[in-house]
Parts: C-alpha cells; sequence; structure tokens
C-alpha cells in the first residue's frame, strides 16, 4: 500500500523537461526554418498591404485579402510555434494562457504530423510585383548587382597584377575585346574564365567563387560549409570595392557596427546578428536580398554546431 502511495506522489510531483529525442531534436529545427520562412512572408505580405493602402484606389477587397493572408501566416506561426515548444521538450502550460487555451486543446489543435504535412505543402507568397517595386528595382545602382560586383573584383585583379588583357585571351582562347566585356560587365563570366583570369593574375580563385555564383544565380553547394562561404562572399565584395581599410568602413558606417563587428563577419569567430551582416553589405556595395540567405544558412549551422563555427 506504501508502494502505491510513493508511486502517486511521485507522478504527482513537478518534473523538469525532458531533453528531446533524435526525431524530436530533427523537428524543432525544421520548425525553427519554418518559422524564418513564416516571418519573412510577413514581411512581404506586409510591404504589399503598405503598399495597397497608401493607395487611394484600392479596393477593400483588396486590402482584406491582405489581411486575411497576414491572419494565415500567424496562424500558421503559431502552429508551429506549439508543435517546436513539444518537440523541445517543454511543457505546453506556457503557451496555454497565451493563447487562452488549455493544454488539452492545444495539444488535440496543433498534432504534430498534421502541422509537419501542412508545412511540407505550404507556399510561400511572391514578393509584390506592383509598379511602385518595380520602380524600384530600377532604380538599383548598377554597381551594386551581382554581376558588376564580379567585374569590379576581377578588373582590380587584373590592375594589380600588371597582367595585360591580351595574356589573359590567350590563355581563354578568345579575343582581347571579349575579355575587355566580361571585365566591364558588359558580358556574362564563366566559372572557367574566372579561374583563368585568377590563374593569370596570381589569385585564388575561391576568393571569386561566391561572387561568382551569386552573378551567375547559382545556388551555394551543400558541401560548402555555410559560415565560411558568407566570410568568402564579404571578403570578396571587400576585394571589389578596393580592400579599404577598416576604419574607412567603420567610419562610413557611423558607427553603426562596432570594429568587433566587422573583425567577426569577415574572419569569424562565429555569425554575428543579421543587422551587422545587413549593413556591411550595404557599405560593400552589394545587395541585402543576396546576402540574407547566405547568413540564414551560416545562422543555422552556426546554431546546429557552435563548436565547428567558433573559429
Amino acid at each position: 500500500m506504501s508502494t502505491r502511495s510513493n508511486a502517486q506522489t511521485a507522478d504527482s510531483t513537478p518534473r523538469p523537461a525532458r531533453s528531446a529525442a533524435p526525431a524530436h531534436r530533427a523537428r524543432a529545427t525544421r520548425c525553427t526554418e519554418a518559422l524564418r520562412d513564416i516571418a519573412e512572408d510577413c514581411t512581404v505580405v506586409s510591404e504589399a498591404l503598405l503598399l495597397t493602402a497608401y493607395n487611394a484606389a484600392s479596393p477593400n477587397t483588396e486590402l482584406l485579402q491582405r489581411l486575411v493572408s497576414l491572419r494565415d501566416l500567424a496562424d500558421e506561426a503559431i502552429a508551429v510555434v506549439v508543435v517546436r515548444q513539444r518537440a523541445q521538450g517543454e511543457p505546453l502550460a506556457d503557451l496555454a494562457p497565451i493563447l487562452e487555451l488549455t493544454e488539452d486543446r492545444l495539444r488535440k489543435k496543433y498534432v504534430p504530423p498534421s502541422v509537419d504535412r501542412a508545412l511540407a505543402a505550404r507556399r510561400r507568397p511572391k514578393p509584390v510585383t506592383s509598379a511602385q517595386s518595380a520602380a524600384a528595382a530600377a532604380d538599383t545602382p548598377i554597381l551594386r548587382r551581382p554581376g558588376q560586383r564580379l567585374a569590379c573584383a576581377l578588373t582590380l585583379m587584373r590592375n594589380g597584377s600588371g597582367r595585360r588583357q591580351r595574356e589573359i585571351a590567350e590563355q581563354m582562347g578568345v579575343h582581347e575585346s571579349y575579355v575587355s566585356r566580361m571585365l566591364s560587365g558588359q558580358r556574362d563570366v564563366s566559372w572557367r574564365h574566372v579561374r583563368i583570369i585568377c590563374d593569370v593574375c596570381g589569385v585564388d580563385p575561391e576568393l571569386m567563387k561566391p561572387l561568382w555564383e551569386a552573378a551567375a544565380n547559382v545556388q551555394p553547394s551543400n558541401t560548402e560549409d555555410p559560415v565560411q562561404y558568407l566570410r568568402t562572399y564579404l571578403q570578396g565584395l571587400h576585394y571589389a570595392l578596393g580592400s579599404p581599410d577598416p576604419e574607412l568602413i567603420l567610419a562610413a558606417a557611423q558607427r553603426t557596427i562596432s570594429a568587433d563587428d566587422l573583425d567577426r563577419a569577415m574572419t569569424g569567430p562565429g555569425v554575428p546578428d543579421w543587422p551587422v551582416i545587413e549593413r556591411l553589405t550595404v557599405l560593400l556595395q552589394s545587395l541585402p536580398n543576396i546576402t540574407r540567405p547566405l547568413w540564414r544558412r551560416a545562422q543555422a549551422a552556426a546554431e546546429s554546431a557552435p563548436t565547428a563555427t567558433a573559429s
């Protein structure tokens, strides 16, 4: 009898959250990535809502559709947060008061396999394609475009090496004018040609690889270390800008980033927060929409293996 009493007492004692099993850890990781996607999607829809709201001729039906889309995204995000809470082994009691639901209701409403299937099938909203956003894209300075950043880097490389365009053209087996158009950004450059230019000029082509992949719209390989890839991309942008001294970059930043932020972004350790990378991207004459997915990959890698990315 006393044994039964002891068991009941033990069962009623609050227990700390248990560490998640491997399958649950994987689900928690998927939920974290999904939350980041949904947060970015909210930004896309919010931008569309803002443009619609400022257009006096916009019908109420269009405004309502934007609002419904935002509501749906919020509902998706709530489901993901609840499932992540369970996958992390944390109590639903922490979330129940915020959502004004009971733990039992949360458990029944947000079933992990159902949320998994919904995430696998979800479609992300497309960015705004209004006349305003199209005009903004057209106003993007040419020098910030990825093809021009690569062209600037290759031109500086050639100038710094003292090699002539004729020498590069001979190695490529093309006319000198062909090389001239590549270096000016008037002609797309293949990876083979980038390697030849680097070899002739005595520069490691790996420094140019992220710049070229951004210009060619090539996704980074899964074999690449995401943290090092982000650093190399930033180093390539720095090279394309003429390798300015850190003091000049910090002065241009007007104290929005620190010397430590700059060092961590370029050489580590770790991965700085997005505002630092975003500001540095702009300072190095590139576009945040190119750097952001690289930062996300690096941040995810740093979170999953912090000891491997500490150096």
